[in-house]
């Protein structure tokens, strides 16, 4: 993992790909649940003043966005 990887995410681009990119719940509902799923995560967070974990939670639904976008778009 990256510095970047672990300030940005907490962790690897590829673990991003395979827990979130090969979970049930992408298979079955696409990356828009899984997105909206992750972006629930960080307002639970922050409800509890976890703000750094809520960024967290959101850049990785941003890179899952863009990857998936980007694919689409191709």
């Amino acid at each position: 993992m990256t510095e970047f990887e672990r300030n940005c995410y907490g962790m690897s681009t590829e673990d991003i790909k395979d827990q979130f990119f090969n979970s049930i719940t992408f298979e079955l509902s696409g990356p828009t649940m899984v997105v909206a799923g992750l972006m629930s995560d960080a307002q639970e967070v922050m409800a509890m003043g976890d703000v750094e974990s809520a960024r967290k939670f959101l850049n990785i639904a941003k890179f899952i966005l863009f990857e998936t976008t980007e694919k689409a778009e191709v």
